[in-house]
């Protein structure tokens, strides 16, 4: 590859980054001013963890005496489309970390099936949510929990630290995905487990429809095709790959607009279709050898 080609990929992926940490600090601050945030694909997100569900990514992903354990603005601002800390089978003593911790409710429900001789660490890049995550861990009074700031292209911690990596609706949102699978394979003991919730796309998804940041953004045109979420994992050293579907979305429930104003395009629609094309929510399990 050329140095032209690789500036270009860096710039891009610099950009989506951008736009991405803008989005979620502005979420946050809507949670700490008060105000409902919004789901990763742009609907509201005001009932994601429990009650009625109005949001067909974000709804109802926590049983009831899960959103009852954590702070109101941990649930509040919740982006999440799984559940990674139940589906994780987290067992006391495990160190876990959460690539893309937001408001901190996975790495809260994760400290508390870990338990006090367990640890947990949440890694996001925007200032914004690691202010809410700290406060939200004051008050839930989580003593064995700690977020880094940084990325998931990056993560600051050494080699052979955790023993499962975790993430919630947040690896589909960067740009270097092989580069993130290779740092979750690096900092996992040996034996250690991949386990996130992500959305991913079934059906060859639009070009014009990847190349649209709104759609980035909204979760949409970063999702990895199932076959290459089971390439990557296996490139970074992973085996035992399994991706589970948890839901099944229309893509006419999505908008893909930051705004919500402007849903998927008819045309990129009907040519999804086409294909057998289906975005879900899927649990994507893998392991360290």
């Amino acid at each position: 590859m050329n140095q032209t080609s690789v500036s270009e990929i860096a710039s891009e992926s610099d950009h989506l980054r951008e736009t991405v940490r803008a989005k979620y600090a502005r979420h946050a601050q809507r949670v700490t001013d008060g105000q409902a945030a919004g789901s990763c694909c742009g609907g509201s997100a005001e009932s994601c963890c429990g009650g009625a569900a109005t949001d067909p990514i974000t709804g109802n992903l926590y049983a009831a005496d899960e959103a009852a354990a954590v702070p109101a603005d941990a649930l509040n601002v919740s982006l999440g489309c799984g559940n990674p800390t139940a589906l994780a089978a987290l067992a006391p003593g495990e160190t876990v970390l959460d690539l893309g911790s937001g408001g901190g409710i996975d790495v809260l429900l994760s400290a508390r099936r870990v338990g006090a001789e367990g640890f947990v660490y949440g890694l996001d890049m925007t200032d914004e949510m690691l202010a809410l995550a700290e406060k939200n861990r004051a008050e839930a009074g989580a003593e064995n929990v700690r977020f880094l700031k940084g990325h998931l292209e990056a993560i600051p911690l050494e080699e052979a630290t955790v023993d499962v990596v975790i993430s919630n609706c947040v690896i589909n949102l960067v740009a270097d995905k092989s580069n993130v699978l290779a740092e979750a394979f690096r900092v996992l003991r040996p034996g250690g487990r991949f386990a996130v919730s992500d959305v991913v796309a079934q059906g060859d998804l639009p070009d014009d429809l990847r190349h649209d940041m709104e759609a980035w953004v909204g979760c949409v045109a970063g999702a990895l095709a199932e076959a290459d979420y089971r390439r990557l994992l296996a490139e970074a050293g992973f085996d035992d790959v399994e991706i589970e579907v948890t839901r099944v979305y229309d893509p006419r429930q999505l908008p893909v607009t930051t705004t919500g104003e402007t849903d998927w395009d008819e045309s990129a629609l009907a040519r999804y279709d086409a294909t057998g094309g289906r975005v879900v929510s899927a649990f994507v399990r893998a392991r360290k050898p």
